[in-house]
């Protein structure tokens, strides 16, 4: 045909260009394994002994409170509450005592149940106002579903709201309830440094690794001083 030219691609720069495309074919699902495996480890950072921020539950939707109790409001407009990740962490698997029971009104703020550790306790406030529905059972006889699932399984109680609007007013939502929970992580780091070396003068070595880190569940093997401290200085 006139004005027509046939070119041979493997005679040319062909061969090159397929290399290239070749090598993009292999490398972007190569590049996407690495990433899915880099976030992997950042997630399993507490399952390997350190608490970090990026390795924290933070789920979307949720109210956390400064009480380190969270909220998140149902479409029936009923509310779940329990303890959030990070203070879970701190502890170490605790038991409940105090539990509330239903048809009792409580107010945010107010004593909503206390958490043990080998005769250790600290009190949880509640973090909205409201009637109590239903309490966890589960809880009870396997206490441990509150650090291995806190915002489903590990959940604490069922309150019908009465103040909703007002009572998370002042909570933290989404990533600014992860900015707080990284504040919350360093401010524990300079309890440590301060409070703790109080009663017992080796207790950074015995929670924070070198560089920092720190270890999971750091409160389970320091005395019921330090507890009594960090009740004052976290929860209240």
């Amino acid at each position: 045909m006139d004005g027509f030219t046939y070119t041979n691609i493997f005679e040319t720069k062909g061969i090159e260009y397929l290399a290239i495309i070749a090598f993009f074919l292999i490398m972007v699902p190569f590049w996407m394994l690495l990433t899915q495996k880099s976030k992997q480890s950042m997630q399993s950072q507490v399952a390997d002994g350190f608490i970090t921020a990026k390795s924290l539950r933070i789920p979307q939707g949720i109210f956390f409170s400064k009480f380190h109790s969270w909220a998140y409001l149902e479409k029936t407009g009923k509310a779940r509450v329990g303890l959030d990740d990070l203070l879970l962490h701190l502890t170490g698997e605790v038991s409940i005592s105090h539990l509330r029971e239903p048809g009792e009104q409580v107010l945010k703020g107010e004593l909503l149940t206390r958490i043990n550790h080998d005769g250790k306790s600290l009190k949880i406030f509640a973090p909205i106002s409201g009637e109590v529905l239903r309490t966890n059972e589960q809880l009870v006889d396997d206490p441990g579903l509150m650090k291995a699932d806190p915002y489903q399984q590990g959940w604490m109680y069922v309150i019908k709201p009465s103040n909703w609007k007002v009572d998370t007013d002042t909570h933290y939502l989404a990533e600014y309830a992860s900015a707080w929970a990284a504040r919350e992580l360093d401010r524990f780091k300079d309890f440590l440094s301060v409070s703790v070396m109080k009663h017992l003068a080796k207790a950074n070595q015995v929670v924070l690794q070198d560089g920092g880190e720190l270890i999971d569940q750091p409160l389970a093997e320091l005395p019921k001083e330090v507890w009594e401290d960090f009740q004052h200085t976290f929860l209240s």
